[in-house]
């Protein structure tokens, strides 16, 4: 997270320097810009070039690689991640909860992805009950690490969308399914607890500290739990409408007119900070765009989603620069190596909301991207976090490259983008 502090220096650098750098960066972020702001920024941008899709037996092998990575660092007790890797620039982690709540939000990311890829073997369904039996023994121990650290809303939302997908597949099984839905429960209570004041969520309160979080909501953060909250409803989760209205509020206080998010309220009186420009926000636009979509805002048109993902799929590099970097916020637009693979899942989310004929195009992009950078042992991975950075990235990448398999072909054979994306 960018601190106050560090929020107020970069404010005065930009004070500074902007009239020499702003002119370059706009330029090489967003060619045309001046015309976008003139003209409708909200649905204007690059388009990414045509690009030739990997085969339905590429996306297949990573597939299957990545699992057998999943399979192989699988902790005994059942979780995925732990805090024994560490580097002289370890983040603020304050123990145990911290860490409590990293396991059990990468614990859920995995279980969910190896459910989604539906890989029959009988490993992978016992490494899914496996992790499984860890959150029903576990979740319920989650708790806020230190009045300044909510690291656990994380665990509380992709937990959520692990327990939907363990009722659906537990159907025919009520016993089971009324324990997970107990716990879903629970999962629900601890995000109506640390609701930020102002309504949504954040991962920081370093304002005040108090019962319920005083300080900045995050964008994106909000934006993650809506959508878990909008999967849970699948299975029945009741969420009071005035939760969602003020989360969905806080993140339109948080909107800019071109539909880049800031990256948290104490950021919004900063609107041109680099972090709150378009390629700043590439990853977060995916999430809260979907994330409003969901929930009923149809300000959050096709022409909106698809104008974000050609950008996204255009000005990837940019994520691509902060890839593997150390230090949070240390690359162009302060953008930070762990939106890289949280930011190819929610596109893949976003693909999702188009009509279905205009998917394919946007799938192989998305496949292009996903699948030369997988690692060698199996993994993907995008920042150095203590031992859970190759499980997140791998659940994470599996997630949205399940999505591609019956979209690859198609691509494949004609070798090129649809007329769509060339306009």
């Amino acid at each position: 997270m960018i601190t106050r502090s560090v929020a107020l220096g970069l404010g005065w650098m930009l004070l500074l320097s902007w009239h020499l750098w702003a002119p370059v960066m706009a330029g090489a972020e967003d060619t045309g810009s001046i015309h976008s702001a003139v003209s409708s920024p909200a649905t204007t941008g690059p388009k990414p070039q045509p690009v030739e899709a990997p085969s339905a037996e590429d996306v297949e092998r990573a597939i299957r690689r990545g699992v057998d990575f999943l399979l192989l660092r699988q902790n005994r007790d059942g979780s995925w991640g732990s805090p024994h890797n560490t580097k002289e620039l370890n983040i603020y982690a304050p123990v145990p909860g911290a860490h409590q709540a990293f396991r059990a939000a990468v614990t859920s990311l995995c279980v969910s992805a190896l459910i989604d890829v539906n890989d029959s073997r009988s490993e992978v369904q016992e490494a899914i009950d496996r992790g499984e039996n860890w959150l029903l023994e576990n979740l319920p121990r989650v708790r806020r690490a230190t009045p300044d650290a909510i690291y656990n809303n994380w665990a509380h939302a992709y937990s959520l969308q692990a327990l939907t997908r363990l009722i659906q597949r537990h159907k025919g099984q009520p016993e089971r399914q009324a324990e997970l839905r107990a716990l879903m429960d629970g999962q629900l209570d601890r995000l109506l607890r640390y609701e930020c004041v102002d309504g949504g969520w954040a991962y920081y309160d370093f304002d005040y500290g108090t019962q319920k979080p005083g300080g900045s909501t995050i964008s994106f953060v909000t934006a993650t739990v809506l959508v878990a909250f909008h999967e849970a409803k699948q299975v029945g989760l009741e969420v009071p409408p005035k939760v969602i209205d003020r989360a969905k509020d806080s993140i339109l206080r948080q909107r800019k007119p071109d539909f880049s998010y800031c990256y948290g309220e104490y950021l919004k009186m900063v609107p041109m900070h680099p972090v709150n420009r378009p390629a700043g926000s590439l990853g977060r636009s995916q999430a809260c765009n979907v994330a409003m979509r969901l929930w009923g805002d149809d300000k959050v048109s096709d022409e909106i989603l698809r104008t974000w993902l050609d950008r996204f799929f255009a000005r990837d590099g940019w994520l691509d620069l902060g890839r593997k970097r150390p230090i949070p916020h240390e690359s162009f637009f302060a953008i930070a190596g762990y939106f890289f693979y949280y930011g190819h899942y929610y596109a893949s989310l976003a693909i999702e909301l188009l009509p279905e004929k205009e998917r394919p195009q946007y799938y192989s992009q998305l496949a292009a991207i996903l699948v030369p950078l997988q690692e060698k042992d199996g993994s993907w991975w995008d920042y150095p976090l203590y031992d859970y950075h190759q499980q997140y990235g791998t659940a994470f990448a599996l997630l949205a490259l399940q999505k591609c398999r019956a979209h690859v072909t198609k691509e494949k054979r004609t070798g090129k983008t649809s007329d769509l994306a060339l306009q």
